[in-house]
Formats: C-alpha cells, sequence, structure tokens
C-alpha cells in the first residue's frame, strides 16, 4: 500500500527554508548593489582587496587551528583515561564540559583579565604572545562542549580496553598507544569537533574585542559600523564557509571510527612473540 505523501512535514521543512534562505538571499542581493544601478562583486573585490581583512582573517586562522591542536591533544586523552581507569569520574568530566555553556564569554574574559593583569603574578595581558595565549584558551574553552561530545561519541563506538591490551603486548607505553592508536581510530570524532572548533572561532567577538586582539569578530563588527555593501559581502562568505564546515564535519562524523585503522608498531617492538 502506498504510503501519503507527509504534507505536514513537507510544508515544515519548506517555512523552515524559507525563514533562514530569504534573508540570505536578501543580504546577498544587497551585497551586489555596490554599483548603483546593477549588480556586481565590488563589495566582494573590496573586500579582498583589504589587507585589514587578511590580516583579520588569517589571525583567527591561525588562533583557530592553534585551539584546535591543543583541544584535541586535552580532550582525547582525557576521554581515553576516564573511560579506560575512572569510569566514575565520567559524570564529573561530562559536567565540567558543560560550564563553557553556562558561564558567559564576557565573564570568562574579565576572569582572564583580573588573574593575568598587570597586577598579577603572571601579568600575560602586558604582552601581545601572552594576550594571544589567553585568546587562544578562549577558544579552547568555548569549544570544550562540542569537542568533548564529539570524541567522546566517536570512543564510545571503539573497543579501546581491547586496543590498549594489543598496543601493550606489543611493547607500546600508554603515551605511544594514545598518540598511534587512539588518535588514529577517533579521527573522524576529532575532525568533526574541530570544524566546530573553527566555526566558533572564527566569528568570535567577545573575547577577542575585550583582549583588544585583531581577529575576524571584532572587524566584522567594525565593519558594520562603517560599511554598507561589504558587510554584507561579508555575512554571505563568512555563512558559506559556515556552511561548508558543517558539511565537512557531517561527512567525516558519517564515516565508521577505525575502520581502516589499526595498531602499526615495529617489528623490533613484537620480538619473542609468537604469531
Amino acid at each position: 500500500m502506498k504510503k501519503p505523501f507527509p504534507f505536514a512535514s513537507a510544508l515544515i521543512a519548506l517555512v523552515s527554508a524559507a525563514y533562514f534562505l530569504i534573508p540570505l538571499y536578501a543580504t546577498f542581493q544587497f551585497s551586489l548593489q555596490m554599483v548603483r544601478g546593477e549588480w556586481s562583486l565590488a563589495a566582494y573585490r573590496a573586500v579582498f582587496a583589504s589587507d585589514t581583512f587578511i590580516a583579520t582573517i588569517t589571525y583567527s586562522v591561525v588562533a583557530s587551528l592553534v585551539a584546535i591542536m591543543i583541544g584535541a591533544a586535552i580532550v582525547v586523552p582525557t576521554i581515553y583515561w576516564v573511560r579506560l581507569k575512572l569510569p566514575r569520574l565520567r559524570p564529573v568530566i561530562e559536567f565540567l564540559s558543560l560550564l563553557p555553556l553556562i558561564i558567559p564569554p564576557v565573564v570568562l574574559v574579565f576572569g582572564y583579565i583580573r588573574l593575568f593583569g598587570s597586577s598579577s603574578y603572571l601579568p600575560l595581558t602586558m604582552s601581545d604572545q601572552g594576550t594571544n595565549f589567553l585568546l587562544v584558551m578562549g577558544y579552547v574553552v568555548l569549544a570544550l562542549p562540542y569537542m568533548f561530545r564529539s570524541v567522546d561519541n566517536g570512543m564510545a563506538v571503539i573497543d579501546i580496553a581491547t586496543l590498549t591490551e594489543a598496543a601493550e603486548s606489543l611493547g607500546a607505553s600508554r603515551l605511544r598507544t594514545v598518540a598511534t592508536v587512539i588518535f588514529p581510530n577517533v579521527r573522524s570524532a576529532i575532525v568533526s569537533g574541530a570544524f566546530l572548533t573553527f566555526s566558533i572561532s572564527l566569528g568570535e567577538f567577545v573575547l577577542a574585542s575585550l583582549l583588544n586582539r585583531p581577529a575576524f569578530g571584532p572587524y566584522l563588527v567594525q565593519m558594520g559600523q562603517d560599511r554598507a555593501y561589504e558587510p554584507a559581502a561579508l555575512a554571505v562568505m563568512t555563512f558559506g564557509l559556515t556552511w561548508a564546515c558543517m558539511a565537512l564535519m557531517q561527512y567525516f562524523a558519517n564515516r565508521k571510527p577505525g575502520s581502516r585503522f589499526v595498531p602499526r608498531l615495529p617489528l623490533s617492538s613484537a620480538k619473542g612473540i609468537s604469531p
């Protein structure tokens, strides 16, 4: 028997799509009207010709990539150790990972300024390198809930106990097991968390603004105050970049963790072990 067409579901999907796509189309159309009387890409050319745009987007991309590496280096070993040796602490770790969703970024950044200001024992805000470090760590904290959930879900579908025993039976240390066995097997989950971290960090405004860093978020706000058509072009490009990250995240998330990676250790580590 043929199922009836789901008119209600289709209507909800169309209304939802219209809610997002109509404003996006209006913004895109407005960004093409910089030259009076015709549609052109003049606003996009003006954006790419700006040295400030290149500098801010480069700064934010580098800061986001560093935040991704630090976040993965913290989250993956933590989840691995908790799942392997400390399962009773898992609810506590999950609660701590959700705190960035509860604490506003403005509270976080004012805490940084208070703790690492000029009157503290570690005045990181008094140098560019120190302030850059605080910004990156702020990105790590903001993206922690998403990175934690992504990696935790990826690690839930692999047998970390068996992988650990197999690696240790071949002479691998615990650190080498994490680096060469666990990391590759949760690569899809790490990539998914990395794209979420990148999307969050790229347009973040509060931390970068209050720490006075030349990031992309404050540049977007400043352009919105000074120009008319260029901010619309920047909004469309940022939206496209975010959706590209989401599409890549979905692609990697659909790949089964551990499907191609197995423990690989030098033959010298397996001396004396019979096949």
